[in-house]
């Protein structure tokens, strides 16, 4: 029976221990923090979506980067698979909007209940408060682990599944990265992902806490279209955030680091160009003797109708009678088109993800095993792999830690 180490407790640490313990193996966590899965706990606003129930195909299409890597492990592991062990542990599921899967309960905490059984029935053995300093390699292969007491550990494979650098009050602090580095493997630029973007116009100051829950967003890099999509957002002191706008900064992060970018939102997307000045229409007869600031209220939010009257360039006491053809057609343009400018992503403190990593190039898509040293796997969100909102990434995390810990157990 082989003796496997496991760098980190959160989901593909314990998924890799599981791995390891079914085939048979001795699986050892340890975890610097005073318990598992601290990044699980504050996942989904701590309702944790803990995967999605699409088809493989549309989970793989959500990918956003190292798409093709990711088959092997998502096969050999599925959100199928994820849902029925946390079922058989008590904890009923349910799927809502978008195919996000979430316990019943809405509380994370049972999810990471339910692992911890799933842990203690296969015999894995955890260790809290214990912080890996250095991995053991000899002659290129891991033999196990520094911990920061300076005891070594000795094992016959190590698995390294000790996050990225997202949230790192959770203790995320890239050492996996440093890990690898020392041994030659190649690690990827590391951004923010799956977060907010900050916004050069000072008008998101004033439209703070504003929630758009039917609104287009179309991010532009020069006249090249990065990103369009339909969703909620919210306004914040610094910029825009929300759903959507999460979405977005996977796609953009690499670019905005580079220069602006211009996003436009289309706040009437259910209506095309025609049906929308059709719609002014009807309000403006309505409220023909009224100034122009007074008539726009069944059509936007409160907060937003001062912003759309200025960028509109229509005086706001105008009589909506007097409005002209070509001030409905402005009007038109700023609905369908709110200029903003993108100047970049908020911290690590508030991504969800980090985008790069271990280069998948460096690591065997069949095992998680590095090419470089042998013994040595990498699970999880160490790895240049990330995806969409919508449970995608914990996907992620259960399936290269599932597929790095049944092949680790077998060395």
């Amino acid at each position: 029976m082989g003796k496997v180490v496991i760098i980190g407790g959160g989901p593909a640490g314990m998924l890799a221990a599981i791995g390891v313990a079914e085939n048979g193996h001795e699986a050892h966590i340890y975890e610097k923090n005073e318990k598992l899965g601290k990044k699980l706990f504050i996942t989904g606003k701590g309702r944790c979506n803990l995967t999605n129930a699409s088809d493989m195909e549309t989970i793989l299409q959500n990918i956003v980067t190292n798409r093709k890597f990711m088959y092997s492990a998502l096969y050999t592991y599925t959100n199928e698979q994820i849902v029925g062990l946390i079922e058989s542990y008590g904890v009923p599921t349910k799927v809502e909007r978008g195919n996000r899967v979430f316990p019943v309960s809405d509380k994370s905490s049972d999810v990471i209940k339910a692992l911890s059984l799933a842990l203690d029935a296969n015999g894995v053995q955890v260790h809290l408060k214990s912080k890996v300093k250095d991995l053991i390699v000899q002659a290129g292969e891991a033999k196990g682990i520094v911990l920061d007491n300076g005891n070594c550990v000795y094992a016959d494979a190590v698995i390294v599944a000790s996050g990225g650098l997202s949230y790192p009050s959770t203790g995320s602090d890239g050492d996996g990265f440093a890990f690898a580095r020392k041994q030659g493997i190649e690690v990827t630029q590391m951004r923010p992902a799956l977060v907010p973007l900050t916004i050069k116009e000072d008008i998101c100051k004033d439209l703070m806490g504003l929630s758009l829950k039917n609104v287009c967003v179309t991010i532009l890099d020069g006249k090249k279209q990065l990103y369009q999509n339909f969703g909620e957002m919210i306004f914040t002191h610094f910029g825009v955030s929300g759903p959507l706008i999460l979405s977005a900064s996977s796609i953009v992060a690499k670019k905005v680091r580079e220069k602006e970018l211009t996003m436009y939102l289309d706040l009437k997307p259910a209506l095309d160009e025609e049906q929308l000045d059709k719609r002014l229409l009807r309000e403006f007869e309505q409220f023909a003797n009224k100034q122009f600031k007074n008539s726009l209220d069944s059509l936007l939010p409160k907060k937003l109708i001062p912003v759309i009257i200025e960028l509109s360039g229509i005086h706001p006491e105008q009589k909506v009678n007097e409005i002209t053809r070509g001030q409905r057609e402005n009007l038109r343009r700023v609905l369908k088109q709110f200029p903003l400018t993108v100047t970049g992503t908020r911290g690590y403190h508030e991504a969800i993800i980090t985008q790069g990593g271990i280069s998948v190039k460096e690591i065997n898509a069949g095992t998680m095993e590095s090419k470089k040293v042998k013994s040595l796997f990498f699970a999880g969100e160490v790895l240049d792999v990330d995806a969409m909102t919508g449970g995608y990434n914990l996907q992620i995390a259960w399936s290269t830690g599932y597929l790095a810990g049944i092949h680790a157990g077998n060395i």
